[in-house]
This record gives structure tokens, sequence and C-alpha cells, in this order.
């Protein structure tokens, strides 16, 4: 896939904020300093799209950008950032959950993880809650230029494998780098894939 143009849209505090039209949406979603903004621009070729911040836990809204005028990458809040007050860390998942669970438009989710952790609880969590709510999602493992080719698929296997205790079906899964745009062909490539798929079932 080529990305001619991607700009920003909108920023929505709810989901009945969010576009109004139909065009199909793909979710990037992680925990706080995961990446998510450095992994946005990289995919979509254009430094500041997405705004990093050196203050992590910065996006508390739902963010909208149209890609080729054709289809929406949404950037939501980081969840698990501990700096929040109670009252603003449920208000974010409040708004996570009812935007991933009612947006009709929405397609796949991208759960991001930083490839040198190993499986955290509150990612192994969340990922659990989209499979019990059957939203179709990918995980996208960010940061693999840290780690060199060999260690990074060594990781993303184990973390993977880590998943057969309950999960009979693994999801798919992707290694990227924002440093290197190492995963980004095959990320966009999957998504054209689907979007492809949606205009045929439309047809």
């Amino acid at each position: 896939m080529d990305i001619k143009k991607s700009e920003f849209v909108t920023s929505a505090p709810t989901v009945s904020k969010c576009p109004s039209d139909n065009k199909p949406e793909y979710a990037f979603i992680g925990r706080s300093n995961v990446g998510k903004s450095s992994l946005i621009n990289m995919l979509c070729n254009h430094k500041g799209l997405a705004k990093t911040s050196a203050t992590p836990g910065k996006t508390l809204l739902i963010n909208h950008f149209i890609i080729n005028n054709e289809w929406y990458v949404v950037d939501l809040p980081g969840y698990g950032f501990a700096k929040r007050s109670k009252t603003v860390q449920q208000k974010i998942s409040n708004m996570i959950s009812s935007y991933i669970l009612q947006r009709q438009q929405l397609i796949t989710t991208f759960v991001l993880i930083d490839i040198r952790h190993d499986q955290q609880k509150i990612d192994r969590e969340f990922i659990d809650w989209l499979g019990a709510s059957n939203v179709p999602f990918a995980i996208v493992f960010t940061k693999a230029d840290k780690l060199g080719p060999v260690k990074a698929r060594m990781n993303a296997k184990a973390w993977m494998d880590k998943l057969k205790d309950t999960w009979d079906e693994l999801p798919p899964f992707f290694i990227t780098s924002s440093e290197s745009k190492t995963g980004r062909d095959e990320l966009l490539n999957y998504i054209d894939e689907i979007n492809s798929s949606i205009n045929t079932s439309e047809q």
C-alpha cells in the first residue's frame, strides 16, 4: 500500500463525537510510552502527524487521522499510566471500552507491545478482554531495533507462546521498529487486504 496523503481530522472526547462517515477505522492502543505516536508517524511516513510527547500518557482523546481519503488511523489513549488520578484513569478506561465495543466502523484494533519486556499483566488482561468481547485485533511489537532481528523474533515468539495457556488460536502479530521502519510494509499490506475484502463484500 502506498500512503499518498495522511492528515489529522479530529480529537473526540466520546464515541458520539467521532467522525460520522462510514470509512473503516484501525485503532492503535497500548501502554503509555510503548511508541504509539512514533509508529503511526512511521506507518504514514508523516513525521509529526501524531504528536510524540516526552511525557507519557498525554493522549486523552480519540484522535482520528484520515489516510488517502479512504480509511482512518485512530490513536487511542494509552492504558495503565500510573501518574493519572483514579478518576481520569476510569474516564479513559470507559472511553476506550465504549469506542472499541460500540464503534461499528472499527475494523481491527492493533495492540502495541514493547518487545523488550516480558508479558505484563495489564497487557494480558486487555488482550484477554478483547478476546472475550470478540473484538478483532492484532499484536504489534514495537522497538525491535533495540534488540536486533534474532532476539526480537525470540522475544515475540516467547510472548505469543504465553498466550497458549488460554488461547486456542493466536492472533496475528507484527514485529516493528519506528526507527528502522521494520514491519511497515507487512502492517500496511495487512490493512490493505482487509480494506480490499471489505470493498469486495460491499460490491
